[in-house]
């Protein structure tokens, strides 16, 4: 059965997801997190081969390719952020929202203004 075809339009905003294979870690360090953003404009190629070719490792790094879903409602998008910005504390990467508010891998920091990230305005 074809894929379905990725809506891709110009100011479209889209949640972009994806998944390392077999529910994997992608990043082993602060070293891999760097590199992914460095590598964000050509993101799920490039990221992959680095990491791969790091590691000494050789096919796929992401489970299936990635999803994104249009963000039409603004209700939707204010839940999407709280959602995405809270993860690290979900997942016990921080202990506390104030670790949250400093900790480098996650565009929260850059919303409180604690930390710059190139890839992400927040105007």
């Amino acid at each position: 059965m074809p894929r379905l075809a990725r809506l891709d339009i110009v100011g479209v905003l889209q949640h972009v997801i994806v998944r390392g294979i077999e529910h994997h870690d992608i990043f082993s360090d602060d070293h891999d997190r760097q590199r992914f953003l460095d590598r964000f404009a050509s993101l799920l190629t490039g990221y992959a081969l680095a990491f791969n070719r790091r590691y000494k490792r050789s096919g796929h790094l992401f489970q299936n390719r990635y999803r994104s879903i249009v963000c039409e409602e603004e209700s939707y998008l204010l839940e999407l952020v709280r959602y995405i910005h809270l993860n690290p504390l979900r997942a016990g990467m921080v202990k506390s929202l104030d670790e949250l508010d400093h900790y480098p891998w996650s565009g929260h920091a850059v919303l409180l203004g604690t930390r710059n990230l190139d890839c992400q305005e927040t105007k």
